[in-house]
């Protein structure tokens, strides 16, 4: 174990949902790839304060666990699903309640679903901005799926896959010592 910790969050409620199981398989492959911890939730593991909070000192203690969890980590998996080109306002009320001074410099992989292709650079349009702003480093490689990209909501595309695998690689730059433990089997 390298003994980093990497956190994902997807930007949806829906279970089951392509985003929180495109984030879940971008960590899973990212943590056995570097022997990360990693631990992955969606706004429905933030429960009914969210919506309440004006600050994130009035989330619950629930909610508040995962918010430091997501600051804590040493990179985040951010997923979004896409809805009429953009994050979801409850994702970016999750974000708005974070310093951004938590996040100066952590590498963060951007991934975002959609229906359709229509929809394939809201990685670049929104998500990439979003976090520019925390000066966080977003990785170059960004991952967009579409419903075809998934089986009964796993990752079933060839393409998809090989996108993944190219981001995943982007994290060594972050952590040298975690060197990979199994590179070519991924």
């Amino acid at each position: 174990m390298s003994g980093f910790k990497l956190v994902g969050i997807a930007g949806s409620f829906n279970r089951p949902s392509k985003t929180l199981a495109l984030v879940r398989h971008v960590a899973d492959r990212a943590s056995f790839r570097y022997g990360f911890t990693s631990k992955t939730y969606d706004l429905h593991d933030l429960g009914p304060s969210l919506g309440h909070a004006l600050w994130r000192k009035d989330l619950d203690e629930q909610a508040g666990r995962v918010v430091d969890e997501i600051v804590r980590a040493d990179a985040l998996i951010i997923g979004s699903p896409t809805y009429k080109g953009s994050y979801p306002g409850l994702f970016k009320h999750l974000i708005d309640l974070i310093d951004p001074q938590e996040l100066r410099g952590k590498p963060i992989i951007i991934t975002a679903t959609g229906g359709g292709d229509r929809h394939a650079l809201m990685v670049e349009h929104q998500l990439r901005p979003l976090f520019g702003f925390f000066m966080a480093h977003t990785l170059p490689t960004a991952v967009y799926a579409s419903d075809r990209d998934f089986a009964n909501y796993a990752v079933s595309s060839e393409a998809l896959s090989n996108r993944i695998s190219e981001v995943i690689g982007e994290l060594a730059a972050f952590f040298p010592e975690a060197s990979p433990v199994i590179a070519a089997a991924e």
